[in-house]
C-alpha cells in the first residue's frame, strides 16, 4: 500500500491538534500556532510531489509513439510496446495518461476510416441545427445504392468509438485485431456497401457554468460586529473546504456537464435511428450485421450466429441456456478478440447465408414502425 507524502506530513499535525484540544485554555496559543503553520503550507506545491500535472500530449508524436508497418504501437526511440505503469505508484496518473492516448487513438482510427477505407463521415441527426449536439457515422459511397449487399458494423459498449473493436487491443496488440478496418476492406473488396455505426457517441461534454452566489450579509440589518464575525467564519469554512478539495483532487479538474444528442442519447436509440434513416432506406437486397459484444443486443432477434469466447476450436458448437442466436466458439477465450479471431468464419457465414436465401425473405422495414405496428385482425 502506497502512502502519499502529504499523508505523512499532515497526519502528525492532526494528531497533535487533537491532543492539544484536550488540554486547558493555556494550550490555545499552541493551537493558534499550529493553525498558522497549516495556513502557510503551500498545498499545491506539496501535491506536485505526490502527482505530476495531468497535462498530456495531444498527438502520437507527442507521446513518442507510432504505428509500425505491422500496425503495432511502438515507442519511436526504443521500439518497445506501450508501457502503462509509466510512473510507479501513481495509478491514477497512469490511467489518465492511458485515457489521453486513447482519445488520440480514436481520432487516428477516424482518419483511417476516411483515408484508408474511403468512407464518408455523415453527421447525425440528419436535420440537426448548427448549434445542437451532433454525432456521426461512416458510410461507403454505395452504402444506400448498392442493390446486392450491405454490411453494418457495430462495436460494443465502453470507450470504443466507430471503427474500433477494443482500444486495449489497438494499443497492446495491433490495428488488425483491435479495429474494424480488416472487415471494412474485405467487405468492400467483395462488393458490399458498408455502414459503420457509432453507438457510444451519445453526448458532448462542456464545462459546467460557474454559479456565483452573492452573500446575503451585505443587505442584512445585523450589527456590523456580528456581520464581521459571520463573514470571518464563512471565509474560514471556505478555506477549509478548499484545503480538503485540493487534497482530494490536487489537479483541480474541470467540472463537466453532458449535452445529449437528439434521438441518439443511448446505443439503443442510435441503432434505431440509423436503421430508420439509413439501413431501411438502402437498396440492398441483403443486409449483414457484424456486432461485437453489447452491439449485438439490438439485432439478436434476426437470423444470426454468435461467435463467443471459448477454449473450444473455432466454429465448434457451444451450448447456451439462452434462446438467442446459435452459439459457436470464436477459437479464443478472450472476449475482446472474438470478432478478429472469427473473421474468416464470419465472411463464410455471410456467403453461405446469401446463397441459401429463400424467396420468402421479408423486405426490411423500419424497426420503429415495425415495433409499434398494431396487430392485424
Amino acid at each position: 500500500m502506497s502512502i502519499s507524502l502529504s499523508s505523512l506530513i499532515l497526519l502528525p499535525i492532526w494528531i497533535s491538534m487533537a491532543q492539544i484540544q484536550q488540554g486547558g485554555p493555556d494550550e490555545k496559543e499552541k493551537t493558534t500556532a499550529l493553525k498558522d503553520l497549516l495556513s502557510r503550507i503551500d498545498l499545491d506545491e506539496l501535491m506536485k510531489k505526490d502527482e505530476p500535472p495531468l497535462d498530456f500530449p495531444d498527438t502520437l508524436e507527442g507521446f513518442e509513439y507510432a504505428f509500425n508497418e505491422k500496425g503495432q504501437l511502438r515507442h519511436i526511440k526504443t521500439g518497445e510496446p506501450f508501457v502503462f505503469n509509466y510512473r510507479e505508484d501513481l495509478h491514477r496518473w497512469n490511467q489518465k495518461r492511458y485515457e489521453a492516448l486513447g482519445e488520440i487513438i480514436t481520432k487516428y482510427v477516424y482518419e483511417l476510416l476516411e483515408k484508408d477505407c474511403n468512407l464518408k463521415k455523415i453527421s447525425i441527426p440528419v436535420d440537426a441545427t448548427e448549434s445542437e449536439p451532433k454525432s456521426f457515422i461512416f458510410m461507403s459511397e454505395d452504402a444506400l445504392t448498392n442493390p446486392q449487399k450491405l454490411m453494418v458494423l457495430i462495436h460494443g459498449s465502453g470507450v470504443v468509438r466507430a471503427g474500433q473493436w477494443a482500444r486495449r487491443l489497438i494499443i497492446n496488440e495491433d490495428l488488425d485485431s483491435g479495429t474494424q478496418i480488416p472487415f471494412i476492406k474485405r467487405a468492400m473488396d467483395e462488393g458490399y456497401g458498408v455502414i459503420v455505426l457509432n453507438p457510444n457517441e451519445n453526448y458532448i461534454e462542456v464545462e459546467k457554468p460557474k454559479i456565483h452566489v452573492q452573500s446575503s450579509s451585505d443587505s442584512s440589518d445585523e450589527p456590523a460586529e456580528k456581520r464581521e464575525r459571520k463573514d470571518k467564519v464563512s471565509k474560514e469554512t471556505k478555506k477549509r473546504r478548499d484545503f480538503y478539495e485540493k487534497y482530494r483532487n490536487p489537479q483541480r479538474e474541470k467540472e463537466m456537464m453532458q449535452l445529449y444528442i437528439r434521438e441518439n442519447g443511448s446505443p439503443e436509440e442510435h441503432a434505431i435511428y440509423v436503421w430508420d434513416h439509413f439501413i431501411a432506406q438502402s437498396a440492398a437486397e441483403n443486409v449483414f450485421f457484424v456486432a461485437h459484444s453489447y452491439g449485438g443486443l439490438a439485432f439478436v432477434e434476426l437470423n444470426c450466429c454468435n461467435w463467443v469466447s471459448s477454449t473450444e476450436p473455432l466454429d465448434t458448437s457451444v451450448e447456451s441456456m439462452l434462446p438467442d442466436c446459435p452459439r459457436v466458439s470464436a477459437g479464443t477465450d478472450r472476449h475482446e478478440l472474438t470478432s478478429w479471431k472469427s473473421f474468416q468464419s464470419i465472411f463464410k457465414f455471410f456467403t453461405e447465408a446469401s446463397e441459401a436465401k429463400s424467396s420468402s425473405l421479408r423486405p426490411a422495414g423500419t424497426r420503429r414502425s415495425h415495433r409499434l405496428k398494431p396487430e392485424e385482425p
